[in-house]
């Protein structure tokens, strides 16, 4: 299943992306593919990630693993602003 994830974020789309990209290792563990990532023209406080996972139950389990709330903190993600939408075909 596709899915696209949105949140802002607190410190920056640099720290952000240098920590979303070294937990790739995580990701590949937990069979979740990353498809693409970027923020939007003219505000790079708000990213975007497209990935694919076997469930959008298997996705929202694995965010809301300890490892993966620390690194979104480390992040400076903005959970209350964060939005999953699950695509169908």
């Amino acid at each position: 299943m596709k899915i696209i994830m949105s949140v802002e974020l607190s410190l920056g789309y640099k720290n952000w992306k240098e920590k979303f990209l070294a937990n790739e290792k995580f990701r590949q563990e937990n069979q979740i593919d990353l498809l693409a990532y970027g923020h939007e023209e003219g505000n790079d406080n708000k990213i975007w990630v497209v990935m694919e996972a076997p469930s959008i139950e298997h996705m929202a389990s694995t965010i809301n693993k300890p490892e993966m709330i620390k690194l979104r903190q480390e992040a400076g993600a903005i959970i209350a602003t964060q939005r999953i939408i699950p695509l169908v075909e």
